[in-house]
């Protein structure tokens, strides 16, 4: 089944306003891939070097993953996208 994916308030205009859509694929890697085939872009915002971008965390089922776009992901998963603030 497909995963739910929380799109932050940051990246709404590339997903026309969506807080919300869903997505499928065992890996980060695969769910970014169908992101990027709904929302042209999303990719850009999130990977960086072939890889998860290092101002962005990802939590699956409310853990933070560690293991960037390789990581599994169990299907019918509550996904978020957190890009990092800046600040000091």
């Amino acid at each position: 089944m497909a995963s739910t994916v929380f799109i932050p308030a940051l990246m709404r205009k590339l997903s026309g306003g969506k807080d919300r859509t869903t997505a499928t694929g065992v890996t980060l890697r695969a769910i970014v891939d169908d992101l990027e085939r709904q929302f042209p872009g999303f990719r850009d915002r999130v990977v960086e070097d072939n890889d998860l971008a290092g101002s962005v965390a990802v939590s699956v089922n409310g853990e933070i993953i560690t293991g960037g776009l390789s990581e599994s992901i169990p299907a019918d998963s509550e996904i978020h996208f957190v890009p990092a603030i800046g600040g000091g």
